[in-house]
């Protein structure tokens, strides 16, 4: 009887597939994952990047049962230019090793492509699509068309390695071509499903709800909050742990472009409470997740309970310029993701709820050998690190013993290429206004007149009784600075394209009061890439047919 039932299941399952078309390409390889050579001398070696070709956004990020973390991405694997989008996808089960598997989810047709989206674990089958199993996985994105974007549903049986078209596609359509990137929730207090889409050039959020994945209604709209810009794109909504409270709040990220303040795109962020239907922000502030130009898209991983610290993952450039630079040419992919962050509220004192975001661990990656210790007060330590093959650094500076007052000195850091002389630095001035500021202007091997040299941000003091201290931490890998103020308190973004590697670090300070204490330390991380690459740099991805 059991069997007659299997039976019949798979033939339903094998007769929906029949009936659901997807449009490959010729030239586009299904049913295994792309290779791409990553020796490259401006192929970051701790982010991810995609095999060859052009990625955007981080799509459909989850946790399954096994603690195996799926990010699907917007991939392009016909050309280093957007268009033609598909899933791409990568398993990971650290967030730094990453392996590559076979194309996710193929556009229908010859002229539709898939737009951002999200996925879900379908637990307790609300779908109808997963008889007799606790883990498949439901795909909501984006079907673009010349004249309409519509939200579509695939389907995955094997945890979400293979995906299947909804044979009732599209599930929600509002009929214009500016309706985009489901991020969709489960809502356990009201067991229901949530999605947030953008209605993008009338700059609101939609939300909507479902019983099962398929029929959805409208419940309300967040429209004309914070930053403007032009259009609303890739909304997320996550529930997430606040300092201090016992019960998690809600977070509303809304991603703007073009039109961010820097020029381009950017995100922001709404606290907020959210009763199933109705999403209430703290105030009306934007608060910018990364005062740098090169973050964009961000999305939460799901399955992450809301108690804990959320994880994040960002696309790491610009619209302004994301076509246009260098490796596309040179190294045959372009662009990447960022760290993976842990992510909290806090309330800071002056500026309220603060999203603190710092990278997920690096002991997967870091070289737990440090190459500079160095405690100093006015004085400077130098580091040639030409010898880390993965040409990619952690180092962390934290300053104490300042004085509550009369403040003065600067404490700067300064990546520099021995052969070419170019430089990419950063400082924070200790007063009068305690601001911190990253100058990319030095690196050469990128010009565009979008291409922002210079970013800058405020960043008050952690205050004790009698002292005040900062600290900032970050990562360097070849063309992309990551920076992360007091914790994660404030951080940036930073993409740049030197003409030579950088192979040297000097930190220095000066003009601080004579308490004042620098206490700086660096390591070098490891390659991600290097256990999977063959003796030429290529990396094959998953070719067997274990699931990593």
């Amino acid at each position: 009887m059991v069997s007659l039932l299997f039976i019949a299941c798979a033939a339903l399952i094998a007769s929906t597939y029949a009936q659901t078309p997807k449009y490959v390409e010729p030239s586009v390889p299904t049913g295994v994952p792309i290779s791409g050579n990553y020796s490259g001398a401006l192929r970051p070696q701790v982010h991810f990047s995609p095999p060859k070709d052009f990625m955007n956004d981080p799509n459909g990020m989850f946790v399954d049962a096994n603690g195996t973390y799926h990010l699907y991405y917007q991939y392009n694997p016909t050309g280093v230019v957007a268009g033609n989008q598909h899933w791409g996808h990568a398993t990971s089960k650290d967030l730094y090793h990453w392996v590559n598997q076979q194309i996710a989810i193929f556009p229908p047709d010859a002229h539709s492509n898939i737009y951002s989206g999200s996925a879900v674990v379908d637990v307790n089958n609300t779908s109808g699509f997963f008889p007799h199993q606790d883990n498949g996985v439901v795909a909501v994105y984006t079907i673009n068309t010349p004249t309409s974007q519509t939200q579509a549903l695939s389907y995955s049986i094997d945890g979400g390695y293979t995906f299947q078209p909804y044979s009732g596609n599209p599930v929600l359509s509002d009929n214009s071509s500016q309706f985009r990137d489901p991020k969709v929730i489960w809502h356990a207090p009201t067991q229901q499903w949530v999605m947030v889409v953008a209605y993008a050039q009338a700059l609101t959020v939609g939300f909507f709800t479902s019983d099962n994945l398929k029929d959805w209604q409208h419940v309300y709209n967040f429209s004309h909050y914070g930053l403007l810009g032009d259009q609303y794109e890739c909304p997320n909504l996550v529930e997430i742990r606040m300092e201090g409270q016992k019960e998690p709040m809600y977070l509303l990220a809304v991603s703007i472009n073009p039109g961010a303040p820097l020029g381009g795109s950017i995100t922001q962020y709404f606290p907020g409470s959210f009763n199933g239907s109705v999403f209430t922000p703290v105030d009306g502030a934007a608060r910018i997740g990364d005062f740098g130009k090169d973050n964009y898209a961000g999305q939460f991983f799901y399955g992450i309970p809301g108690d804990q610290d959320q994880i994040s993952i960002a696309w790491t450039s610009n619209w302004q310029y994301s076509q246009v630079v260098p490796t596309g040419p040179s190294e045959g992919w372009r662009s990447s993701m960022s760290l993976p962050r842990v992510n909290y509220l806090k309330n800071v004192s002056r500026v309220g709820y603060d999203l603190v975001s710092a990278p997920s661990s690096l002991a997967p990656v870091i070289n737990t050998t440090a190459l500079v210790r160095k405690t100093m007060g006015n004085g400077s330590v130098s580091l040639d690190y030409s010898s880390v093959t993965s040409g990619a650094l952690y180092f962390q500076i934290n300053i104490t013993n300042i004085p509550v007052a009369n403040i003065t000195g600067t404490a700067n850091f300064t990546f520099s290429s021995s052969r070419s002389g170019e430089s990419l630095k950063a400082g924070y001035f200790l007063a009068p206004d305690s601001a911190f500021f990253i100058d990319r202007g030095n690196v050469r091997g990128f010009d565009n007149p979008f291409f922002t040299d210079k970013f800058s941000t405020s960043c008050p003091y952690n205050s004790s009784a009698s002292s005040l201290t900062w600290s900032v931490e970050g990562v360097i890998d070849r063309s992309i600075l990551e920076v992360f103020i007091n914790g994660g308190e404030s951080s940036a973004t930073v993409t740049f394209f030197p003409e030579q590697e950088l192979d040297t670090l000097k930190i220095s300070s000066g003009d601080l009061n004579p308490a004042v204490t620098v206490n700086a330390v660096v390591y070098g991380l490891n390659s991600a890439w290097a256990r999977f690459e063959d003796a030429h740099g290529t990396v094959a991805g998953n070719v067997t047919s274990q699931k990593d």
